[in-house]
């Protein structure tokens, strides 16, 4: 038997290959209240003629409902064969845009708790946010471990290339990523320049380093025993060299090219250890990156904003807004 809220998901996925703007419906709600920000009726396809080499099967795009009863919206995406970014538009744009990478281990897109509740909140504060909804490791993408990286590169050049058209100043975009999207992000802000993918179009020629990068409770190392064990084995394999591990571990790519960067994990996180942060932050302030570490007593993982709420971890988006306008961005 199958019962409703099967249904709907089935109904919902199948909905997700008909048309760009059906690909992923935003949450209507957030909790038992409307978010004061409308929900996103832009999507921006990253690739003109496609993602660029494809497995000889697409993966087949699914959304999972993970939230119960009245609880805070919470889906996850897998099988994503078509990367795109969503766009918050703010009501009174303060110029500065955010590409915001949510996590879920590099087996799905976290959307409502690491995507759309971060971009309603910066949305509400002025910032165009972009929501990357990036390829997976997992899905037999020719770019293998980089192909994430790829969608993230060129997401935040069509972001840049597309200034004028949203209201923002290109120097003035944050990258924002969460545990496997902080990965995403670090890598990012330390490997922008590298040559990952062939040109499509002008908007290649933009450069693709974030002006500041956010890394909360972020997927660093590829070496255990301080890697996430499951990212690991989605990212490199299940027997990755010592090369390998290191070439994708972000703190060993940090150089004085990386952009100021914040950080933020909390202490009794027992999914990615806290050290990962620590070790970012390291190697941050041995090549001379400004960087501002946040290390909360509690807060566990994924926390997101929601379930932030009545824990130390709770103040982080304050902090990150408050740092950002040292930096001068919002």
């Amino acid at each position: 038997m199958i019962d409703r809220r099967h249904a709907l998901l089935g109904t919902l996925a199948a909905g997700l290959s008909v048309g760009v703007h059906a690909q992923a419906p935003p949450p209507a709600r957030i909790g038992r209240r409307r978010p004061r920000q409308p929900d996103p009726t832009e999507t921006i396809e990253l690739w003109p003629d496609g993602a660029p080499g494809s497995p000889s099967r697409l993966p087949i795009e699914v959304v999972e409902d993970r939230a119960t009863g009245d609880a805070v919206a919470d889906r996850a995406v897998h099988g994503i064969a078509r990367p795109r970014m969503v766009v918050f538009r703010p009501a009174r744009p303060n110029g500065s845009a955010a590409l915001v990478m949510p996590g879920g281990g590099y087996a799905r897109i976290v959307v409502d708790r690491e995507g759309y509740e971060i971009a309603r909140w910066l949305a509400d504060r002025g910032w165009t946010v972009f929501v990357l909804f990036y390829r997976l490791p997992g899905d037999g993408w020719a770019a293998g471990p980089d192909v994430a990286l790829s969608d993230a590169q060129r997401g935040l050049r069509l972001v840049r290339s597309s200034a004028t058209r949203f209201g923002i100043h290109p120097d003035r975009v944050a990258a924002m990523g969460f545990s496997a999207g902080g990965h995403v992000c670090g890598d990012l802000a330390t490997r922008f320049a590298q040559p990952i993918y062939a040109p499509v179009d002008a908007a290649d020629r933009v450069s693709a380093r974030p002006d500041v990068a956010a890394l909360l409770y972020a997927v660093q190392s590829m070496a255990l025993p301080l890697a996430h064990p499951g990212s690991r084995a989605l990212l490199l394999g299940p027997s990755p060299t010592p090369a390998l591990e290191r070439a994708h571990s972000t703190a060993a790519n940090v150089t004085s090219a990386t952009p100021p960067c914040f950080l933020v994990h909390a202490e009794d996180d027992r999914s990615v250890a806290v050290d990962n942060s620590l070790a970012f932050r390291a190697a941050a302030i041995k090549a001379g990156v400004a960087v501002e570490t946040h290390l909360f007593a509690a807060g566990g993982h994924g926390f997101g904003l929601s379930r932030a709420v009545g824990k130390p971890a709770a103040s982080w988006p304050i902090l990150f807004e408050d740092w950002c306008r040292a930096q001068g961005l919002g």
